[in-house]
C-alpha cells in the first residue's frame, strides 16, 4: 500500500467517523438527558423512601417510576403520588 492509498484512506474514515458524529448527535444528546433525568428521578424516589416512616408517603422504586419523575419532572412525581392514592 503506497503512501497515497493510506492517506486517502485516513481521509474516508475521517469524513466517515465527522458524519455519524454529525448524524447521530441530536438523538444520542436526547437519550442521555432522558438518563440523566432518570437517575435524578430515580434518586428523588429513593430519598422519598428514606423519609416514609415520617411523612407516610412511599412509592416504588422502579424503571417506570423514576422515567415517570425523570421526564415529567415535578408533575411526575405528583402524578404518581395521585395514581397511588387514588388506586389504594
Amino acid at each position: 500500500m503506497s503512501i497515497i492509498e493510506k492517506v486517502s484512506f485516513v481521509l474516508v474514515a475521517l469524513f466517515l467517523i465527522v458524519t455519524c458524529v454529525r448524524l447521530f448527535a441530536a438523538p444520542l444528546k436526547l437519550i442521555l438527558r432522558i438518563l440523566f433525568n432518570s437517575a435524578l428521578g430515580f434518586g428523588a424516589l429513593w430519598l422519598l423512601n428514606l423519609t416514609s416512616s415520617f411523612t407516610g408517603l412511599h412509592l416504588g422504586l422502579s424503571l417506570f417510576n423514576a422515567l415517570t419523575v425523570g421526564i415529567l419532572g415535578v408533575p411526575g412525581f405528583f402524578l404518581l403520588l395521585l395514581t397511588q392514592w387514588v388506586l389504594t
